[in-house]
């Protein structure tokens, strides 16, 4: 067994499931070929020699960090929604007045794919930054069959100059649109199956997700939206139970979604259904924090039911203008008692699962992708405990330093 590469004398967080915390080997080595993990243990059993031996002198090594809900394509500024909401404003209110998701739409209807990956660059290197080696953007402000195309290329083309791993959700059936105002269903069947087509026809979506809430699509529209996904061979996930319980969570179950994400409003029914799906539940506090919300999602029942907890920026220009998945997580610690573990875990091996790509990142195992976060501290809860400081050393992705 020869390899391209081999790290030696490195601490790792392999967060496979088990009694160990955090999946934790001391003092061991990760040999990588074909830009894949081809062997990991301990130092004294390293099989043999490679091209490359690099030793990390004792610091720790996590999966890449996995971003699993994005909006981070898209045009304009809504700081001032920030302002309004400061002064007493809802974002429901500010919402139905024309801000809100309908104010970033103005502005990213005028703007082309290229614009639209020049602006989204900035925010995607912050994330680079912290460890991340695949993200999740979605469309969702342009709200026309050409506009949403366009953000889906955008988001392509940012995995092509960047390096990272970028997993594209098709979300046209975010907001209703002005010209569609009080025909929401016809906006479903004309504007948003037909995209769920052309898109699985491309190539340019790995999902399909939605809004169920008062001010988006109702449960019945979504319905029709999942039929056609899945009939497009799409997966699909959904923003659930955020500001009321619709039953988002139960409906997504019932198609064997990826995700349910948010779930402040989500009832034991939906953690039922959820649980039994395999569903991954994506918190996001960054939304939490931003519109000032009370009702905390149930991440007491969720463990309990042994649903999978992921952990997420949201990062969108309105409700989560966040760009720090490390915030995010010590965040989920902080507001809603998630452990440190299973806040690691949800940037990193559930965030994984939330995308479908369970098998191929996520963890630190023979036969995955050598994605790989190397960081500058004593104990893994370092890495969630900071605020503001960027711990990070390296990235591999894909086997090469990036």
């Amino acid at each position: 067994m020869r390899f391209d590469r081999l790290l030696t004398h490195a601490r790792l967080a392999t967060m496979v499931p088990g009694e160990v915390a955090y999946g934790a080997l001391l003092d061991a080595a990760i040999g990588i070929r074909d830009g894949r993990i081809a062997w990991i243990g301990p130092m004294s059993d390293v099989p043999e020699t490679a091209l490359e031996t690099e030793s990390l002198d004792g610091r720790w090594v996590t999966p890449a960090l996995v971003d699993c809900h994005t909006h981070l394509v898209f045009a304009g500024d809504r700081s001032d929604e920030f302002e309004r909401r400061l002064a007493g404003e809802s974002y429901t209110e500010i919402s139905r007045s024309g801000g809100g998701i309908r104010k970033t739409v103005e502005a990213t209807r005028k703007a082309g794919a290229a614009e639209l990956a020049g602006g989204a660059l900035s925010r995607l290197d912050a994330l680079s930054a912290e460890g991340v080696g695949t993200i999740e953007i979605k469309s969702g402000y342009g709200l026309t069959y050409e506009s949403e195309l366009a953000m889906l290329r955008a988001a392509r083309s940012l995995g092509l100059v960047s390096g990272l791993r970028v997993s594209t959700t098709l979300l046209a059936a975010h907001s209703i649109p002005v010209e569609y105002e009080g025909r929401s269903g016809a906006y479903i069947d004309e504007v948003c199956i037909p995209l769920i087509r052309e898109a699985a026809r491309e190539g340019l979506a790995d999902a399909v997700d939605a809004y169920c809430e008062s001010i988006a699509f109702s449960p019945e529209e979504i319905r029709r939206l999942f039929i056609a996904a899945k009939a497009a061979g799409l997966p699909v996930k959904l923003h659930a139970d955020q500001l009321s319980d619709t039953g988002g969570a139960k409906l997504v179950a019932e198609f064997d979604g990826l995700s349910a994400d948010h779930l402040e409003f989500t009832n034991d029914a939906g953690i039922a259904a959820m649980a039994k799906a395999g569903t991954v539940a994506v918190i996001l506090p960054g939304a939490f924090y931003g519109i000032g919300e009370t009702q905390k999602p149930p991440v007491t029942a969720l463990r309990k039911a042994g649903v999978p907890m992921a952990v997420a920026t949201d990062a969108n220009p309105g409700t989560s203008p966040m760009v720090s998945l490390l915030t995010a997580a010590n965040m989920a610690c902080n507001l809603f008692g998630m452990t440190v573990e299973e806040a690691l875990a949800g940037v990193t091996r559930e965030g994984a699962r939330a995308l479908g790509l369970a098998k191929e990142i996520g963890t630190l195992e023979q036969g995955k992708r050598a994605d790989l976060a190397i960081w500058d501290v004593e104990r893994p809860a370092e890495i969630i405990q900071w605020i503001g400081l960027r711990p990070l050393h390296g990235r591999i992705l894909g086997g090469e330093w990036l």
